[in-house]
This record gives structure tokens, C-alpha cells and sequence, in this order.
């Protein structure tokens, strides 16, 4: 039908555009028969010729009668082709109003059963929820049967205890009771000192490699929690009242005393004092179940008191675990500062050295010339110059070379064995490596500042392996470290010709200069004994350093202003 109509359409179309170009040449030749009509009158010897032509004319507008027939042919086919478009419009309306009612139906249905989905979510989620809460609820009242259990099973032992040994037990008990307040009164009057110092590294002995001071802190946000939960389920301290009223307040006391003190020590945790807190809270909970005794025995549980321990335990831990972080980055920082330094050096070297080559070999072709050009009696003394240049020549390309492939080579630097006798004392050396060109430089940074006097160099051995070689000593001398708790610090408490007789063990050749000069040091002592010896000196001495500190700060100030 569609089709039908379309060929109707293009039909009248064709129809109506013929009937305009009929219209259009009617329109024509009736002028012309105007003109000819109007020659006719004027002119009566054409006359005759008019009117033939005008027959002619007539007789040619016969072809043009069927054209204007097709006109009204195409208004007929145009008006039905026009009303079969309205129905067509009329039945694809109807379709399209069923098509949006069944629309609307199905998101009437889609709706209900979203309503119907949800409604069966918030069931099951109920009924999971509901679920999840009595699992909780049984296990809590699994884990309060248990400490029942446990409750009774210990006070049945402490019975049996106390009929087997009587007054002997509890005489027992009241003494180690006493003794542990008395020592907690002690050492709140005297101090700890350095009695309860442990080595943290024992800390570290149950932790991975990879384990950080991030995880450290999950496990005592862990203790913690678990420390409230003891305080919650009632298992932080006991009391020998009957009554209840009576027993939660002895309870909450000792509780809130004992808690109160542990968390003032716990803000003091460091890296380093884990054996006097440890002790610390032990007599926070001596001297707290002392004061509990007029309370009908209320005391602090020893399961209570180890999880506050434990909270101390990952405390410092964590504290631990984030120094050695620290410092590790301290040292990469170090490392790379360092690398940096080297790296400057090799290229300022290399730029020097290139530049003092092209100098020579300027002067080295200049003596050449004048060699060539020289009589004999002052050849000689050119030839000698030129041997001078030569050798001179030689030495820049070597250095060159030297920079040059100790750039390239990461690893090739100088270990050093240095000592400072006026600052860390006799028989203490420091086993260092360093990749500058120059390695003194090295030294006498590690003497600027931080130190009192200069470090003493005992041998500076250059090797393709320099981190190697250190590491070969340190793991060597490992028992002789002066810092037993950083390892990352190089000084040895050793003699010198044990160290020199491993590196010849290791066919490592060097030069030694095995006494230390320590001059600085040496003169320092001299100056003090001529101090106390005479005031005259000491007054002398006292004014040299005055004017050498005006000094210094005039030169600081002159600098600067200057920057």
C-alpha cells in the first residue's frame, strides 16, 4: 500500500509539471496570435499568410488537449492519494497509542517487581543480620562459659592448693604480694636507672623483614582494643566482695587507677626504654593491688596486666620499626648525596683534566717547533723540555683515564681505615668506603663538624669493588662493632694489624701508617697541662681564643653581607 502511494505521488508530480509547461506554451502562442491578429488588421496583404499560420497553430494545440485532461487526472490521483496517507496516518496512530500502553504496562510490571525484589532483599538482609547477631551472642556466651570454666577451674586448684598447703600457700602469696609493692615503692623513690634496659632488638626477633612500623601499629591498635574488651567482659580485676554494688566499685578503682598510670606510661615509650616501662607498669599494678587490699582484695588480673604489656610491647615496637625506617632513609639520602658529590668530582676531573691535556699538547707542539727550529747548543735544553712536556702529557691523559673509568665503574672507589684517638679513644677504627676522586675529601668531612678532632688516616685502599670489600670487613669484624644496636655504624673496638692481617688474608696490598699522630689532640693535652701548670699561659691562651672567635665571626659577617 505503502509503495502504491508513493507511485502516485510521482505520478501527479509528473503529470503537474507537464501541465505547467502546457499552461506555459498556451500562454506562448496566444501572444503571438495577438501579434499576428493585430498584423492582420494593419497589414491586409498578410492576411492570408495570418490565418494559415493560424490554422497551423490551431492544429498544433490539438497535442496539447490530452495534457490538459492528465491535469485533472492528477488532481484525482493526488486526492487519493492524499486520503489513503490519512488512513495510513490514522492506523500507524492507533499502533502507536498500543504501543505505549503496553510501555506503561511494562513499567507498572517492571515496578511491582522491583518493589517485590526489594522487599526480599530487606528480608534476607534481615534474617542474615538476625542471624549474624545470635552467632555473636554465642560466642560470647561461649567465651563467658569458658572463662567460667576457667574461673572455676583455677579457684578449684587454688582450693585444692589450699588444703594440701594451708597457711604455707597463702603466707606465700601475701609475701611475693609485699615484696613486689615494696620493690615498686623503691624504685618510684630511687628511679630505675639502667637496671630494667633490655635490648630492643628482641623486640624485632618474631617480626619478618618486611614487617613495618604500620603493621606494628595495627597490632596495638589490636592490644588495645582487646584491653577494652577485658575491661568490658569484667576480666581486668576481681574483688572478694559478695556484694555486687559493693564489688563494682572496689572493681572500677583499681581499674581506673591502674589504667589511668599505664597510659601516662605508655606516652613515654621510645625506642630505647621498653625495659623501665615494662617495669613501670608491673609496679603501677604491685602498688595499685596494694592500695586494693582494704578492698576486699581488689586487685589487677595478671591476664589484665600482660595485655597491657603487650600494648607496651607493639608501642615500642612500632616506635622501633619507624626510627630504623628514618634512619634507613637517612642513609639512602647519605648514599645519594654522596653519589652526587662523586659524580661532580669525576666530571670537574675529567673537564680539568681534558683542559690541562689540550695545554700541554699546545706547549708540547710548540716545543716541537722550536726543537726543529733550535741550533745545537740550545737544543739540549728544549729536547729536555719536551721530555718535561712529555711526561706531563702523559700524567693529564692518565688521570683522565682514571676519572674517566671510575665514572663509568659504579662500584670501583677507596675503602679507608681512619681513627680519631682524642674523640672515640686508642684501639677504635672506622671502616668506611667512598667513590670520590679524591677520598681525603671524605675524611675530612667526617672531621669538620662532628667530631672534636681530625680523623687520622691509617690506609686508603683503592679497589674495583670498594662496597665489597667494606662489606667483607664489617661482616668480619661483626662481634668488634662499638654500636651493638645500629649496625649501620663502621667503628670497630680492634687493633690496627688485625685488621691489616685480614686484608692481606684477602690479597689486598696497601701502605700503612700504623701509629696515629693525633696532633691536635696531643697539642689539646699538652695546652691543658700548661694551663693548669701556669696562669700566665692559661690567661694567654684565653685571649688567643677570644681573638680567634672575633675573627671567625668578622669573616662570617664579611660573608654574609657579600651574599
Amino acid at each position: 500500500m505503502e509503495l502504491l502511494a508513493i507511485v502516485a505521488g510521482i505520478t501527479a508530480c509528473v503529470f503537474l509539471v507537464q501541465s505547467i509547461r502546457a499552461k506555459g506554451v498556451i500562454g506562448q502562442l496566444r501572444m503571438e496570435l495577438e501579434a499576428r491578429q493585430n498584423d492582420l488588421k494593419s497589414t491586409e496583404e498578410g492576411s492570408a499568410a495570418l490565418n494559415a499560420e493560424l490554422q497551423r497553430t490551431l492544429i498544433e494545440l490539438e497535442r496539447f488537449r490530452e495534457v490538459l485532461d492528465a491535469e485533472a487526472e492528477a488532481a484525482r490521483i493526488l486526492g487519493e492519494t492524499r486520503a489513503e496517507r490519512n488512513q495510513l496516518l490514522q492506523q500507524a496512530q492507533v499502533k502507536l497509542a498500543e504501543a505505549e500502553s503496553r510501555l506503561k504496562q511494562a513499567i507498572a510490571d517492571a515496578e511491582a517487581e522491583k518493589v517485590q525484589i526489594v522487599s526480599k532483599g530487606r528480608a534476607e538482609r534481615d534474617q542474615l543480620l538476625q542471624q549474624a547477631q545470635l552467632k555473636v551472642s554465642q560466642a560470647e556466651s561461649r567465651l563467658q562459659q569458658a572463662v567460667t570454666d576457667a574461673d572455676k577451674i583455677i579457684a578449684d586448684a587454688q582450693a585444692r592448693a589450699q588444703q594440701v598447703a594451708g597457711d604455707a600457700l597463702a603466707a606465700m602469696g601475701k609475701a611475693k604480694h609485699y615484696a613486689d609493692a615494696a620493690q615498686a615503692m623503691k624504685n618510684v623513690v630511687e628511679g630505675y636507672g639502667d637496671a630494667y634496659i633490655v635490648p630492643t632488638y628482641n623486640l624485632l626477633d618474631d617480626l619478618a623483614e618486611e614487617f613495618g612500623f604500620t603493621e606494628a601499629g595495627q597490632k596495638l591498635k589490636a592490644a588495645r582494643d582487646y584491653t577494652r574488651f577485658m575491661v568490658k567482659a569484667g576480666r581486668a580485676a576481681a574483688c572478694d566482695y559478695v556484694e555486687a554494688n559493693r564489688r563494682d566499685t572496689a572493681v572500677r578503682f583499681v581499674v581506673d587507677a591502674f589504667n589511668g598510670k599505664v597510659d601516662s606510661i605508655l606516652t613515654r615509650s621510645k625506642a630505647d626504654n621498653h625495659g623501665k616501662l615494662e617495669q613501670e607498669i608491673r609496679d603501677a599494678a604491685a602498688l595499685v593491688n596494694l592500695n586494693g587490699a582494704s578492698f576486699r582484695n581488689a586487685r589487677i588480673t595478671e591476664e589484665f596486666m600482660s595485655a597491657r604489656l603487650e600494648e607496651l610491647r607493639w608501642a615500642v615496637t612500632a616506635k622501633l620499626l619507624k626510627d630504623q625506617e628514618r634512619e634507613e632513609q637517612r642513609q639512602l639520602r647519605e648514599q645519594i648525596r654522596e653519589e652526587e658529590k662523586a659524580r661532580r668530582e669525576f666530571e670537574r676531573a675529567i673537564k680539568d683534566a681534558a683542559k690541562e691535556e689540550a695545554t700541554l699538547r699546545k706547549a708540547l707542539e710548540k716545543a716541537q717547533e722550536q726543537v726543529a727550529a733550535a741550533s745545537a747548543a740550545e737544543r739540549a735544553d728544549f729536547e729536555a723540555r719536551l721530555a718535561l712536556l712529555q711526561e706531563q702529557l702523559q700524567a693529564a691523559e692518565d688521570k683522565n683515564q682514571r676519572a674517566l673509568s671510575m665514572a663509568q665503574q659504579t662500584r670501583a672507589g677507596h675503602v679507608y681505615i681512619i681513627s680519631n684517638i682524642g674523640s672515640f679513644g686508642e684501639q677504635v677504627f672506622k671502616i668506611g668506603m667512598t667513590r670520590r676522586l679524591e677520598p681525603l675529601d671524605r675524611v675530612r668531612e667526617l672531621g669538620d663538624a662532628s667530631v672534636p678532632f681530625e680523623f687520622d688516616v691509617h690506609a686508603m685502599i683503592f679497589s674495583d669493588d670498594a662496597p665489597g670489600l667494606e662489606k667483607q670487613l664489617h661482616r668480619h669484624f661483626l662481634r668488634e662493632q662499638v654500636n651493638k644496636v645500629n649496625p649501620r655504624k663502621e667503628f670497630f673496638r680492634i687493633g690496627l694489624p688485625a685488621i691489616r692481617a685480614e686484608l692481606e688474608q684477602l690479597g689486598v696490598e696497601t701502605q700503612w701508617t700504623m701509629s696515629a699522630k693525633a696532633i691536635e689532640y696531643r697539642e689539646t693535652q699538652r695546652i691543658e697541662q700548661q694551663i693548669i701548670e701556669n696562669p700566665v699561659i692559661a690567661a694567654e691562651w684565653t685571649r688567643h681564643q677570644i681573638e680567634a672567635e672575633e675573627a671567625i665571626e668578622q669573616v662570617e659577617e664579611e660573608a654574609l653581607a657579600s651574599a
